[in-house]
């Protein structure tokens, strides 16, 4: 079974509504390969090593949620930008990224996917009259200790995530944002909110979590975004009858 690139473009728009969102970088097809689509990788990132993987399997198309030509980043195609592009037309290969498109999708982006491996129930944008939201909050039913929730991260995400604990012993709201999510501890502190998950961690994140009192985890950038892409790629798979294969290359940031 196979699709046309056009084809596979339209059904991922179609779901993920990228003209809806401002973003940091262009959504959808970022580099053309071959017409037909056949065999699909989806990666977190479009690294060398996840465009080799696709060659060595003969992939037609990849799918990532980090992909290329950031806004404010040069222009110019050149050294690890330059190989990594030339792979990718040297075998004809699609490559198609969604940035927050994914993270927000109601269902199969990075934060929902998130909610459904930690068992997060009566979920709502943090933001408020923001239904395209890239921060969420809900609870745990019947509440966790924070330590419980160290484990549980660890678990599901195969990483033993940092952890800045407040004076609350038993947590029952939380928020979170997938990957970079940090800038948004303090609003989930004012908002009163026992425990707040992001990926990374700045250095004025924990000053935050301290002095407003909030259970803060960052459980690393990759690890949380993983779920959002591989689910995507296997709703497409059932859809549209191609096969998808998700790569994990592993990254410990």
């Amino acid at each position: 079974m196979s699709v046309s690139n056009s084809q596979l473009l339209q059904s991922l728009n179609c779901l993920l509504k990228p003209e809806k969102v401002k973003d940091y970088c262009p959504n959808g097809l970022q580099v053309e390969g071959k017409k037909k689509v056949t065999k699909l990788v989806t990666g977190v990132t479009a690294s060398q090593a996840l465009i080799d993987h696709a060659v060595s399997i003969n992939a037609d198309a990849i799918l990532v949620h980090h992909g290329y030509f950031w806004k404010g980043e040069s222009p110019c195609i050149t050294g690890m930008k330059r190989k990594r592009i030339q792979t990718l037309l040297q075998h004809n290969i699609n490559l198609y990224a969604y940035h927050l498109p994914l993270d927000i999708h109601p269902t199969l982006g990075n934060n929902a996917q998130l909610a459904r491996l930690l068992g997060i129930t009566d979920i709502l944008p943090l933001e408020e009259n923001n239904p395209q939201s890239v921060v969420m909050q809900g609870k745990f039913e019947g509440g966790i200790s924070p330590i419980e929730l160290t484990r549980l991260l660890s678990t599901k995400l195969a990483k033993n995530p940092l952890h800045e604990p407040a004076i609350k012993t038993k947590i029952e709201t939380v928020a979170w944002c997938t990957g970079g999510g940090q800038g948004y501890i303090a609003l989930a502190a004012e908002k009163g909110i026992d425990a707040y998950i992001t990926g990374e961690v700045s250095e004025q994140t924990i000053h935050t979590a301290r002095e407003m009192d909030i259970h803060f985890y960052a459980a690393g950038h990759h690890a949380t975004e993983r779920y959002g892409v591989k689910t995507l790629g296997e709703y497409i798979q059932q859809k549209l009858g191609i096969e998808a294969v998700f790569v994990d290359i592993d990254n410990p940031a």
